[in-house]
């Protein structure tokens, strides 16, 4: 990426040299040439939120920003990139969005997230650190930033305003107002489940902003719940637990399993938690942010549930469904199985056959299917 201070290589991770996403967009480059253009001044506490893959804050090293972000993996991206630019071990600060945001913020720089709900969160826990004098930009996709974008910037921060347009990217301008009365964190956000989804009827859920179907149960999730094997195997996974509501079921229908719940988004993870905590299951659970079931011992797993994103962003992808599938063989013992729910269209049965050189239909309806996929012998 080419930056007014110079270019730098940057990468995502895991690095895939099949994938040809970038891993910066126009909206990034566009609030760096602003940030030159203008003179902004960096100084004192410069906060990157939502720095996708570290694009921003590899090209602000200097200025020794500190970076929040919930991807596990757009966290490692920015280690890796600083590192390959020859950045200083802790120039940058790297935390998460689960961490204790900043006392101060001198300059506060959003990428605008997917999720409005988790910029309305991660807004409302740095506000009490911006004054009126902290530089407050957002940059973004047009597609990206909505009335309802700019209204909440406005209605926790102060007066907002929008640029033109340049290569389809838009930057935001906040004034940080003393007196703008911000309301109360509607977040984590907890609801009971309806009837009809198995030993989690009528339990309760908990969700941290930015955790996919936050206020409700998706229609994917309810489907897996109404077809969940029958209790046996000992150690379970709930990959890309979201929420946790799968693997909370299984912990309550079978106590004696062991479940551990992986998610590479640090809400999510922080969301399962607490829905576990919240049943009051008495099994034996493990929470971890990762990259899939990397750093899982092989042959060591029974079950694997599996319900996949097939967006990167804004890109449609099936990179991340296709790692997940790798990773569960490779973790399963012989004879464990992978279940895998999706919509018919995404086409996995091709590559869970390609992968397991099996696919079995569990269930169907007129938009999902319920895959299974055995680990040979």
């Amino acid at each position: 990426m080419t930056t007014p201070w110079g270019e730098v290589e940057l990468s995502r991770f895991p690095e895939d040299p099949r994938d040809r996403l970038r891993a910066w967009d126009a909206s990034d480059a566009y609030l760096l040439r602003h940030l030159a253009d203008e003179n902004v001044p960096l100084t004192g506490a410069v906060v990157v939120l939502g720095d996708r893959w570290g694009a921003l804050v590899t090209a602000l090293a200097q200025h020794r920003p500190t970076q929040i972000t919930d991807s596990f993996l757009g966290q490692e991206a920015s280690r890796a990139n600083l590192a390959r630019a020859g950045v200083e071990p802790g120039a940058v600060q790297l935390l998460t969005t689960q961490d204790e945001p900043p006392e101060r913020i001198d300059v506060l720089l959003v990428r605008v997230p997917k999720s409005l709900a988790l910029l309305e969160d991660q807004l409302l826990r740095l506000a009490p650190a911006v004054h009126p004098g902290t530089v407050v930009i957002g940059t973004g996709m047009v597609k990206e930033i909505h009335t309802s974008t700019l209204q909440l910037f406005e209605r926790i921060l102060g007066p907002t305003r929008t640029s033109l347009a340049r290569q389809k990217a838009r930057l935001i301008f906040c004034t940080p107002d003393p007196a703008t009365e911000r309301p109360a964190n509607p977040w984590p956000y907890r609801y009971d489940l309806s009837a009809g989804v198995g030993a989690i009827s009528g339990r309760p859920v908990v969700n941290h902003a930015g955790v996919f179907c936050a206020d409700r149960l998706d229609i994917g999730t309810r489907f897996l719940l109404q077809h969940l094997p029958a209790p046996g195997p000992a150690r379970v996974v709930d990959l890309g637990c979201g929420n946790g509501v799968v693997g909370t079921a299984v912990a309550l229908a079978d106590p004696a399993a062991e479940v551990l719940f992986v998610d590479e988004s640090f809400q999510a993870v922080a969301a399962a938690e607490a829905t576990y905590k919240a049943n009051g299951v008495p099994g034996h659970a493990e929470f971890r942010v990762g990259d899939g079931l990397t750093g899982v011992a092989p042959d060591s797993v029974d079950l694997v549930l599996n319900n996949p994103p097939f967006h990167s962003h804004q890109a449609t992808t099936d990179a991340t469904a296709r790692r997940m599938f790798t990773g569960a063989r490779r973790a399963l013992r012989a004879g464990g199985e992978l279940w895998v729910i999706g919509n018919r269209h995404l086409g996995y049965h091709i590559t869970l056959k390609r992968v397991f050189g099996t696919c079995e239909l569990v269930a169907s309806d007129a938009k999902f299917v319920l895959l299974k996929a055995v680990k040979k012998g």
